[in-house]
């Protein structure tokens, strides 16, 4: 049951990064258009703050993505040193802070968006963007990456709990370099 969880939730996040993904290249092409535009002395404008908009979509956006297929950063100095259930433990245990810091960042910013809403905030540019254009999905972006942290953290703690730790691995387990030059 969880494994099937754990593979929805890959798919899910497969296509959320392939719609991210092609964002970004638009983006691209936007930046490369007004640079060949800049060169005959014309320009888009504004395109510094729409690719820094895009980079905290991509950013919120894409931890999900990174977090399922075991993209993050993890030092494992102890957990390297152990095997079975004292490394599922450290995994859970790494899955369950992580979730914490992920759900007190997405909380903390419904304060940003609130006030961006209710006031009606503009960027102050000249392009004077809504700011709520921005951060309405640069938040419901935090939203799916603590949605996806805290259901793949209760599908590690079920397994464990029924004492399957070892499957906890494919999914939340830091794999050691030394693991994966054998």
């Amino acid at each position: 049951m969880e494994l099937a969880l754990i593979n929805t939730l890959r798919k899910l996040n497969r296509i959320v990064a392939l719609i991210v993904g092609i964002g970004l290249l638009g983006m691209a092409a936007f930046v490369v258009a007004d640079i060949a535009l800049r060169q005959v002395h014309a320009s888009f404008g504004g395109t510094e703050e729409l690719a820094g908009y895009a980079m905290a979509l991509v950013s919120s956006w894409g931890m999900a993505y990174a977090l399922l297929e075991l993209g993050h950063i993890r030092i494992d100095l102890l957990r390297s040193r152990t095997q079975g259930i004292l490394r599922a433990l450290f995994d859970i245990f790494s899955m369950i802070v992580m979730t914490g810091v992920i759900a007190t960042i997405a909380v903390k910013c419904w304060p940003v968006v609130a006030r961006a809403v209710e006031n009606g905030s503009r960027a102050n540019t000249p392009l004077a963007t809504p700011l709520a254009w921005v951060q309405i999905p640069w938040f419901a972006g935090w939203i799916w990456f603590a949605t996806m942290a805290s259901l793949i953290t209760l599908a590690a703690i079920s397994l464990l709990l029924r004492g399957k730790a070892s499957k906890t691995e494919t999914f939340i387990g830091a794999f050691a370099e030394q693991d994966s030059l054998k």
